[in-house]
């Protein structure tokens, strides 16, 4: 069985959520009702444990705050550490919206998955049968984009895209013109000779879903996994910088140099992540997303939970070379790291 893991980093307030299944347990700590000890491995945690743990790793991390949560099938623990705001010193709690980035890759990869299942298209399917000027477009799969072997770069990448956008970060980015950018700059390799994380295959991929549904992707987010969960405190902004209350500050040092204080960047445009990392969740939502990503319970059918679980690709540079081999690879839209599933944010 898979360990299931939803790691959300958010710039420097941090989200942390290690999933087995089971359930959700305010003072900046929760509680299932639940036995002294979770295994795992063989390996018996307390909760003594995990709060040492995460002491030390929060104060090796510098970061002004923390969200971290465990969850097994009959265990469940939570935590809040630090302060939301650096300004006023709010303490950071368990309730609070975070940006939880390319988590986000996750939603946009089962949308592609349901919309496989539908008959809508097909993750054999070249990108050129649906966006036209792609390098290799022809040969470039959608299924080598949700795993990164497309050889698509990132306009995340591009030097000129980010002297742009760090000199106005409110700045309101159009899908499209986001993806040309990466386009520019591809291909890198062959399709499916090497792998690289770019953030334009899954750009791509939202214009594609938006295209054979003739839906914005919001509302396909919302139809097809927020709602069926039930995640009430899930969202995708689009253009708004607005968070739901209550939230955490985002901070970050991108942009800046050495020995710079960091900045806030929480009312940063969301729109330069669009599909591959715009949307918004607490904890206690990603607990429970991250149950049914890990089961396919509630999001898709036994056939495509175990094609997304049997989609890892390993064998191609970098994956398959020090220091990488062995340790990580990645499938249809889930990262899996020393044998943990599931995304960083």
């Amino acid at each position: 069985m898979w360990n299931v893991a939803l790691l959300g980093l958010l710039l420097v307030s941090g989200l942390g959520l290690l999933l087995g299944g089971g359930c959700s347990g305010g003072d900046g700590s929760k509680e299932g009702a639940a036995p002294k000890h979770t295994s795992g491995g063989g390996a018996q945690v307390s909760k003594a444990d995990l709060d040492a743990a995460l002491k030390k790793s929060f104060k090796e991390s510098d970061a002004p705050g923390v969200v971290a949560a465990v969850q097994t099938p009959d265990f469940a623990w939570v935590r809040a550490m630090g302060v939301a705001d650096r300004a006023s010193g709010e303490p950071m709690t368990p309730e609070v919206h975070h940006r939880v980035g390319s988590v986000t890759k996750t939603f946009t990869a089962t949308l592609l998955l349901k919309a496989a299942n539908e008959g809508l298209l097909s993750l054999d399917d070249t990108i050129d049968q649906y966006i036209k000027g792609v390098p290799n477009g022809d040969k470039i799969t959608l299924h080598q984009m949700s795993d990164m072997t497309s050889g698509i770069a990132s306009y995340t990448e591009d030097d000129q895209w980010v002297k742009e956008w760090s000199s106005d970060p409110t700045r309101v980015w159009a899908p499209e013109q986001m993806a040309r950018i990466g386009i520019k700059e591809s291909p890198l390799f062959d399709p499916g000779s090497a792998w690289f994380y770019s953030n334009t295959n899954y750009v791509l991929l939202g214009l594609v879903l938006e295209q054979v549904s003739g839906k914005p992707i919001d509302q396909l987010y919302q139809k097809e996994i927020i709602e069926p969960l039930d995640l009430k405190e899930t969202s995708f902004p689009g253009t708004s910088s607005a968070i739901p209350e209550p939230y955490d500050h985002g901070y970050t040092l991108q942009g800046k140099s050495s020995g710079s204080k960091p900045i806030d960047s929480t009312d940063w445009s969301p729109s330069s992540a669009w599909a591959a990392g715009e949307m918004i969740s607490t904890v206690d939502d990603l607990l429970v997303y991250g149950r049914a990503l890990g089961t396919g319970k509630g999001l898709l059918s036994p056939k495509e939970q175990k094609e997304r679980l049997d989609s890892f690709v390993s064998d191609v540079p970098p994956l398959n070379q020090p220091p990488l081999e062995g340790d990580l690879a990645y499938g249809i839209g889930l990262g899996k790291d020393h044998g943990w599933v599931g995304h960083n944010g």
